[in-house]
């Protein structure tokens, strides 16, 4: 039996502002990981593991 007055899940509103912000998000993440400063240290990165001694 469900409680009354209580709220049991997200309106379409509330998905629809999750969905912009979660958009958001990921254009921020996206122009962080191919900004140049950070593809250079990933390039630096990759390059010092696979040149690594064992």
């Amino acid at each position: 039996m469900r409680p009354s007055g209580q709220d049991t899940g997200m309106t379409t509103a509330e998905y629809a502002m999750g969905t912009i912000a979660a958009c958001a998000f990921a254009a921020v993440l996206y122009r962080i990981v191919t900004s140049d400063t950070v593809s250079s240290g990933l390039q630096s990165l990759i390059g010092k593991a696979l040149n690594a001694q064992f």
